[in-house]
C-alpha cells in the first residue's frame, strides 16, 4: 500500500469552490460573462419559464376595470320541468312566487331576476309574468294553453 492508495472511509467528497482566487486564473472555470458566470447565480426552472409566458387572463380587453360590468344582473335559470313539478294548473309564475316556493333563493334580501328555460315538458296551464323566457320555454307555455305576461 502506498500513500496515494489511501481513501477516506466515509467517501465524502467536497464540491470544488471556484471563482475565489487561487490557481484557476482569469474566469476561474466559469467561461465568459453572463448569468451563469455571476456569483450566486440562479436559473429559473424551464417549466416556470413556460408558465410565466402564458397570459393570465383573456377576454377582458385593454382595461379590465372599464370592460367588465360587475353590476350586471345575471338571471337565475329555471327549467319548465321544475315549474311542472312545483306549480298547479292555473297558477301565476313570477319571481316572488318562485322564491316563496323555494325554487330560487333571494339574494341579499332581494328577489332575483329569473329566466325560464325550455328543458322538460309542460302540461299545466300557467301564467308567466316578470320573467325572461327562452324561445323553447315560451313555445312550451303557449302550447300548454298558458299565457306570457311581459
Amino acid at each position: 500500500m502506498q500513500l496515494h492508495d489511501l481513501r477516506t472511509s466515509s467517501g465524502i467528497t467536497r464540491e470544488r469552490r471556484v471563482g475565489r482566487g487561487g490557481k484557476r486564473g482569469k474566469t476561474s472555470g466559469k467561461g465568459h460573462k453572463g448569468q451563469k458566470a455571476r456569483a450566486g447565480r440562479k436559473i429559473r426552472p424551464a417549466e416556470r419559464d413556460i408558465i410565466k409566458r402564458i397570459p393570465k387572463r383573456r377576454g377582458y380587453g385593454k382595461n379590465r376595470g372599464r370592460t367588465v360590468n360587475a353590476a350586471r344582473v345575471r338571471p337565475v335559470g329555471v327549467n319548465i320541468a321544475v315549474l311542472e313539478r312545483v306549480f298547479d294548473a292555473g297558477d301565476r309564475v313570477d319571481p316572488k312566487t318562485l322564491v316563496a316556493k323555494q325554487v330560487v333563493r333571494a339574494k341579499a334580501g332581494r328577489v332575483p331576476a329569473v329566466k325560464i328555460l325550455g328543458v322538460g315538458t309542460l302540461t299545466k296551464k300557467l301564467t308567466v309574468a316578470d320573467c325572461a323566457l327562452s324561445e323553447a320555454a315560451k313555445a312550451a307555455v303557449e302550447q300548454a294553453g298558458g299565457t306570457v305576461v311581459a
